[in-house]
């Protein structure tokens, strides 16, 4: 059987988005039991439509600053959460003891379309990393 987690690290490549939302699900679903930290490989302004997507669901990550790896002791940390390609072959390469798991998640900045297209594409990024969040952490809260 697994070991309850105490500490889990969202990672994404700018930590505006996706790392940032998951955080927030994250805080929510354990009731701030496990601790929980974003970051990305480098620090990128944090999206409105993240933002928005968020406030959706009574989460408010406005105040959200973006931090790097070099932010955090990523080897402190139970379980490291990569949601793209690029974080996780760089903590292969780099922490290759650290527990590490990949969740592919795509990038909802890159979607196209009017204001609701778009919006849409976040809420789908929002419930994806909600489910798989429950589903992860559920033997730990």
């Amino acid at each position: 059987m697994q070991q309850p987690l105490k500490s889990v690290l969202f990672l994404c490549n700018q930590n505006s988005v996706r790392s940032p939302m998951a955080k927030a699900l994250a805080e929510r679903f354990s009731k701030r039991r496990i601790f929980v930290e974003s970051a990305g490989l480098i620090a990128g302004s944090l999206d409105p439509f993240s933002v928005a997507a968020m406030e959706e669901e009574e989460i408010d990550i406005s105040e959200h600053r973006a931090k790097t790896l070099a932010d955090v002791k990523i080897e402190l940390f139970d379980l490291v959460i990569a949601l793209t390609e690029e974080s996780r072959d760089h903590v292969a390469k780099h922490n290759p003891d650290v527990l590490l798991e990949y969740w592919a998640t795509p990038d909802p900045s890159d979607s196209e379309g009017n204001r609701n297209q778009v919006m849409d594409s976040y809420r789908l990024v929002r419930d994806h990393l909600e489910v798989r969040i429950a589903d992860r952490l559920a033997l730990s809260v």
